[in-house]
């Protein structure tokens, strides 16, 4: 692990930094001691979930510019001053009137991209979710566990802005839902079931259509058929193609407009290996975005989750095999 760079504040600049410069860089970030004047660089906001919720930056008294700074993980959580991102630095101190400096310096608020609490949906009479409550960080994966009809789809379509909720609250990248959910739709990729396709259309035709929807250019779209490898069967109608090219398709709508969110129902099926390797860095992890992943894969999708929500019945339940029990 390269070793974070510590860069000097001055005292008089934090509130400054803080109310100038917030959000300038969401998803990079830093942690300032609330005591020592100084901004810790630790990267794109990956680490496991203890670390979202309890990251402790440790700076001894009296340290020199390039003292070494301590970053550790305790079990209490702490509340943090504020988080940085300093980026392309030319100079140690960090002045937030200079413009040079205030370019390169960013601030992400650590708002969970996602809070439920008792979060209910009904279907009528049948109760499809009850008491559902979780927390996920921005940049964090949530792997969503349970056997058919546990409830996992209708929590992608409540997320999604697609169902209402009928108790309990729901907020989606800082948007209060059902009140807010015209804010989610350009923030959020949903990959369902269905490959929200027109059959008749070609694929190229299909990803224009969504484009114009969210003021994309065509250049993406390019990009995009390249990167499933379907340049050469774009301009097949989708009714013509095997299942796992439409999944590729379906794919690229999904992350057609760079939404912070994935909403991702069984994303590899009807894909072989290699396709399933190559759509990684759209959807995986590599990706860098928020994910709320459904599968039955319990081990797969633990693997490559920060944090894991089973369902039974529509509740809360353990994140194991006994599920499907």
């Amino acid at each position: 692990m390269i070793p974070p760079r510590v860069a000097e504040v001055e005292t008089s600049a934090r509130e400054n930094l803080r109310t100038r410069l917030l959000e300038q860089a969401p998803g990079l970030v830093a942690v300032v001691h609330d005591q020592a004047e100084v901004a810790l660089v630790v990267g794109r906001l990956q680490p496991p979930l203890a670390q979202h919720e309890e990251l402790v930056a440790h700076v001894d008294e009296g340290h020199s510019r390039d003292a070494a700074a301590q970053l550790d993980v305790e079990q209490a959580p702490v509340e943090l001053e504020c988080v940085v991102e300093v980026a392309h630095l030319e100079h140690d101190v960090v002045d937030p009137h200079e413009t040079r400096h205030g370019l390169s310096i960013g601030f992400a608020a650590m708002e969970p991209a996602i809070e439920l609490d008792g979060l209910e949906r009904r279907y009528g009479e049948r109760l499809a979710l009850a008491g559902v409550t979780v927390s996920v960080p921005r940049g964090a994966t949530l792997a969503v566990l349970g056997a058919n009809g546990a409830g996992k789809t209708t929590l992608l379509r409540v997320l999604a802005g697609l169902l209402r909720p009928h108790a309990g609250t729901a907020r989606v990248l800082g948007a209060e839902l059902p009140r807010e959910r015209w804010k989610v739709p350009g923030k959020v990729g949903y990959l369902g079931h269905e490959p929200l396709l027109y059959r008749e259309l070609s694929g190229r035709e299909n990803l224009a259509y969504h484009a114009a929807l969210h003021d994309v250019g065509s250049e993406r779209i390019e990009a995009l058929l390249a990167a499933v490898d379907m340049e050469r069967r774009a301009d097949e109608p989708v009714r013509d193609l095997s299942r796992g090219m439409v999944q590729r398709l379906a794919v690229a709508r999904t992350v057609l407009h760079d939404p912070e969110l994935l909403l991702l129902d069984e994303p590899r099926a009807n894909l072989d290996p290699a396709a399933a390797e190559r759509l990684e860095p759209l959807i995986g992890r590599e990706s860098g975005r928020t994910r709320v992943l459904v599968s039955h894969d319990v081990e797969g999708a633990l693997a490559e989750s920060d944090l894991a929500l089973g369902l039974k019945g529509g509740r809360p339940a353990a994140a194991d095999r006994e599920l499907y029990r």
